[in-house]
């Protein structure tokens, strides 16, 4: 189990991919725990996917964690294989969601109605990798992988 979950060549592909998902996501996910970057913070966040969107509680905190935490143990390169299966299961949940009527296109110029979902595919084949490939270089599995 160890091998299947944190083993690591150490090489760039993975640390590339798992360095710029990471980057990404993590802005997101100080949104919505702590209200920066023009987010609403964890209690306005769960309170809109419970009320808005009629997700379980359970639901609407776990996407909170999992979106900050996942992606700082993506930076770090621990357990990047379960924290993209996390990842595409909230990706494809958006796009069921939310995302999925808008089309493949984001809304660059504010004429439709919503998000598109090119971001989300993207997030997903990136997710898809770090699968394959693991954490690759400077990664905590890599350390872990040799012990």
């Amino acid at each position: 189990m160890k091998q299947l979950l944190f083993s690591s060549d150490g090489n760039w592909e993975g640390f590339i991919l798992r360095i710029t998902l990471g980057g990404i996501m993590l802005p997101h996910g100080l949104q919505k725990m702590f209200g920066l970057f023009g987010g609403y913070g964890f209690k306005s966040t769960v309170d809109f996917f419970t009320k808005s969107m009629n997700l379980p509680w359970l639901i609407a905190v776990l996407i909170v964690l999992a979106e900050f935490f996942g992606s700082a143990l993506l930076l770090a390169g621990l357990g990047s294989r379960l924290c993209a299966i996390v990842f595409i299961v909230i990706m494809i949940g958006a796009i069921i969601t939310t995302n999925y009527s808008n089309g493949l296109f984001m809304n660059w110029f504010g004429n439709q109605k919503g998000e598109g979902i090119e971001y989300h595919l993207l997030v997903i084949a990136i997710c898809v990798t770090i699968l394959l490939v693991g954490s690759g270089k400077f990664s905590i599995d890599q350390v872990i992988t040799k012990l």
